[in-house]
């Protein structure tokens, strides 16, 4: 069980980041304000964000007896690495709700979001920590996987399957003329 712990927390990741793009869609949505729905979606990730990555870590460290001792360059690429994530994590947010202007939902975004980033992640690795025999040492098999994974997001992207199309509300006889006998005893009711 040991030699798979660091696979069951990446299956964890997986789980929760599959699910987080899906439910940051709906709760913008459930907001109820097409203009602002996002933005107060996403300070409700803040919050969640802070409850998770603060408190539960200072507790952590706190029961773990942790020393206080932070060095500079921990602290920077830690804070660095903090803001690209609420930045990534934001650009979901503009991305899901520009997405919704030509029915372009979650299963789109997610996935040419968690295609790419693995690409991305992995060339810079490299460029980051090269390996012990240079480029020439890179096996076909990680090209391969590289070139697997775009064709994965654009597949996705490509064929997602058709939504049901959103039912506008009905005009009935009745509403109109309710909504008329009630301008006919307020004329300005609407101005």
């Amino acid at each position: 069980m040991g030699s798979y712990t660091w696979l069951i927390f990446a299956l964890g990741t997986v789980a929760t980041w599959g699910l987080y793009g899906i439910f940051l869609h709906s709760g913008q949505m459930a907001m109820g304000d097409k203009e602002n729905g996002r933005y107060k979606a996403f300070l409700f990730v803040g919050i969640a964000y802070f409850l998770t990555a603060v408190i539960a870590p200072l507790i952590v460290l706190l029961v773990k007896k942790a020393d206080w001792n932070y060095p500079m360059a921990g602290m920077k690429l830690s804070l660095f690495a903090g803001i690209l994530g609420a930045i990534g994590a934001f650009f979901v947010l503009l991305a899901l709700g520009a997405g919704m202007k030509n029915n372009t939902g979650p299963t789109v975004v997610m996935s040419i979001i968690f295609a790419g980033a693995p690409i991305v992640n992995a060339i810079v690795a490299i460029f980051m920590h090269p390996p012990a025999g240079g480029w020439g040492s890179i096996r076909w098999q990680f090209f391969l996987g590289i070139l697997l994974a775009a064709a994965g997001g654009f597949l996705v992207t490509k064929f997602k399957p058709d939504t049901a199309p959103h039912k506008k509300p009905e005009i009935t006889v009745s509403a109109v003329s309710n909504e008329a006998s009630a301008t006919a005893r307020d004329p300005f009711a609407k101005q």
